[in-house]
């Protein structure tokens, strides 16, 4: 049997992360831990019934971010050691240690935000005008219909230990309760767990392989479909119960609240790619079938690669070349930001038991961006780590120039920087050669990645959930066999006839943890949208569109998305860019169909 992975403890260090930035070892995180909640105590004794002027409010402020610059710096520590390895016992109790005394804490620094909200409009628009915390006082300004008794915001926040256990329960489920064991085909028998289905078996050359792989993945999941509807139907009914409570129409409006956009952006987002882009995809996934001799196309040969022969092995040192020579466009403090990356260990490479699946940045406004990667050795982590790295340069642009408060961008801008990056590395790859094969790899592997990956795969989750959302809004309950029926309908409504629903598709919804974050899916897909437009806009433009770029990643949170967008020189009050977005992949796919005719010729 092919043994793929190795415990944590026996992986080489130097392509580990080094948290140490953070904390020198756990017992320094545990004793900091454990001193928060009298830390968060003595701010409200201090602060409490204090904001009556400008000054005492920009005061409460600046000792507020002092604060919650530590809790995010414990947070994320616990978070990030955890993810590393879930079967670990004692980075369970360090990660469960902050999660049980968060509530404590949280609970104690409601009062801030409830004072700012009962104060007349006047002090409030003086305090925006005349305070370092501008848009921040301003979104908070925008939630006065829908703030509750002071003492109902505390117990809220006191009880959100509970509230967000069933997105614990969904993680436990996922990484350490789900045995795959192992599938065998051919006479082979191959171990499996999650990383090593999506990073290894699911894009695997050998159809024999990945539909085996596939097989075997969906028949385990299907056993725990019933435990993981329920958790999440006890967080979304969760939602639902405090949308009502604070007088929103809908739990979609409750959760867009925070994104600074409109129902009409995120709605728009849906459709128009639901429509106008499903033709393009289905074409593609023609030219995949085509291209790999496939007797049909099947939901699972969705993700595999236009040319097995050009995707080139690649190990971390190697991915440098590609790195640096595809992102260094962007200037040369950039540039080094990208270095330290490498030389300074902010990337977890490694693949270890435990270790959690995809791919994420966190960046602690305390340090720097932190990396979370499974290196499999493909192309795809290349894109992978440019898109995480442009997450990083964002935020470490966005923590330099701005406030804690307002420095974490828009979740519906967020992921522009990282798909940015992706395109920038297919320009990259594209000069690099004119050979068709190439180009023809090259191509198919921005498709397959960064626009199936954002603008497919993401944006099916978010037209899922939103009819998740729908029926809760109904009053209705989720089973396994709804949202089973729900993500089937959703597939069939992209794919039509094109593409063959095995069995086991329709379990996808079960493979995201998205859906604990509010309305995260669809945001890849806005990201991307301009993201699209602002590469083309350097590759076009050179220095001024960088300038403008690295303009508005260093505006962070101090502007909505719409003006951080309009920085960046794309206007998206309208369905203009998206509709480009959306050509552009349908040109993409047309030079496709043309360097496939021609090599088969």
């Amino acid at each position: 049997m092919e043994e793929l992975l190795v415990e944590r403890s026996a992986v080489p260090q130097e392509e580990t992360w080094d948290l140490t930035d953070l904390f020198t070892d756990n017992q320094a995180y545990e004793t900091f831990v454990k001193a928060l909640p009298e830390r968060a105590q003595a701010f409200k004794e201090q602060y409490s019934g204090t904001l009556k002027d400008t000054k005492s409010i920009q005061q409460a402020l600046d000792a507020y971010c002092t604060l919650a610059i530590d809790i995010d710096r414990a947070n994320n520590f616990a978070e990030m050691q955890a993810s590393v390895d879930a079967t670990d016992a004692q980075r369970q109790r360090l990660a469960a240690l902050f999660q049980t005394l968060y509530g404590k804490i949280n609970g104690s620094l409601t009062f801030l935000t409830s004072e700012l909200l009962s104060l007349d409009d006047a002090r409030l628009d003086q305090a925006i005008e005349q305070t370092t915390y501008s848009h921040f006082l301003t979104k908070l300004k925008r939630l006065k219909p829908y703030q509750l008794h002071p003492q109902a915001e505390e117990t809220l926040a006191r009880l959100s230990p509970v509230l967000e256990a069933p997105s614990d329960i969904y993680g436990i489920t996922k990484m350490l309760d789900i045995d795959f064991g192992q599938f065998e085909v051919n006479g082979k028998k191959y171990a499996m767990d999650y990383t090593t289905f999506e990073g290894v078996y699911e894009d695997h050359a050998d159809t024999d392989i990945r539909r085996a792989s596939f097989r075997h993945f969906s028949d385990t999941l299907k056993k725990y479909e019933n435990t993981t509807a329920a958790a999440y139907n006890a967080h979304v009914q969760g939602e639902k119960l405090e949308a009502d409570m604070r007088g929103y129409e809908s739990v979609i409006d409750f959760l867009l609240s925070e994104q600074d956009v409109t129902r009409e952006m995120y709605d728009r987002q849906i459709d128009t790619i639901m429509s106008d882009l499903a033709p393009i995809m289905r074409r593609y996934a023609k030219v995949i079938q085509r291209t790999n001799q496939l007797d049909e196309m099947r939901f699972e040969d969705l993700k595999i690669s236009i040319d097995n022969n050009y995707e080139p092995d690649i190990t971390i040192e190697e991915s440098k070349k590609y790195i640096y020579g595809a992102l260094g466009v962007l200037g040369s403090d950039y540039q080094k930001m990208l270095e330290k990356a490498y030389d300074d260990r902010w990337i977890d490479f490694v693949q270890n038991k435990g270790k959690e699946t995809g791919a994420y940045c966190a960046s602690p406004y305390a340090s720097h961006s932190y990396i979370f990667i499974s290196w499999t050795g493909k192309m795809t982590e290349v894109f992978v780590l440019a898109h995480e790295l442009g997450h990083a340069g964002h935020f470490n642009l966005a923590n330099s120039h701005q406030n804690y408060l307002q420095a974490d961008a828009s979740m519906y801008f967020v992921e522009a920087p990282s798909t940015m990056n992706e395109m920038l590395m297919l320009n990259y790859l594209l000069e690099s050669s004119e050979e068709k094969a190439f180009q023809r790899w090259a191509i198919g592997s921005i498709i397959a990645r960064t626009y199936y990956h954002n603008m497919v795969t993401h944006l099916l989750e978010a037209a899922y959930q939103r009819e998740v959302y729908l029926k809760v809004d109904k009053g209705e309950s989720l089973t396994a066999p709804l949202l089973n029926d729900i993500k089937r309908q959703v597939i069939r409504d992209f794919w039509g006839e094109d593409v063959v629903l095995t069995e086991g598709a329709e379990l996808t919804w079960m493979r995201q943890p998205h859906y604990y974050m509010g309305l995260y899916p669809y945001t890849y897909s806005a990201g991307l949208t301009i993201g699209t437009i602002m590469s083309q806009r350097i590759q076009k433009e050179g220095q001024p569109a960088v300038q403008d770029w690295l303009k508005a990643l260093s505006a962070g949170d101090s502007v909505s998305p719409v003006e951080l967008a309009r920085i960046a020189g794309i206007d998206i009050t309208t369905d203009q860019p998206l509709k480009e977005t959306i050509a552009y992949i349908g040109s993409l796919v047309d030079q496709l169909e043309t360097l496939t005719d021609e090599l088969n010729a």
